[in-house]
């Protein structure tokens, strides 16, 4: 079966990754867990993902959230074509 959207990766988002791949052996799970979502839905049609769009964010800055587990990934939608923008971890300080 084909995927229905291609998933790329932008520059800011492999500047990023780099680190967390070196200093997270889960990340590259996630990771793929990630692409694997966003090939098949990533307007989250379904229901059955965590994704969010989020409010008051323009186009190129990641108008979309994937959680998983403390992993965040936002990307934007352009036709046919997922574009990841950022990965990161939760941040932990909000709860305090």
């Amino acid at each position: 079966m084909t995927p229905a959207f291609s998933v790329r990766t932008d520059a800011h988002f492999e500047r990023l990754a780099r680190p967390m791949r070196k200093h997270h052996r889960d990340f590259d799970g996630f990771f793929l867990r990630a692409v694997e979502i966003l090939e098949i839905d990533p307007f989250n049609v379904t229901r059955s993902h965590p994704i969010k769009k989020l409010t008051d964010v323009p186009k190129g800055k990641g108008q979309y959230r994937l959680r998983l587990g403390r992993w965040r990934f936002r990307y934007d939608i352009y036709g046919q074509e997922v574009v990841l923008i950022y990965c990161g971890l939760r941040r932990e300080d909000i709860y305090d």
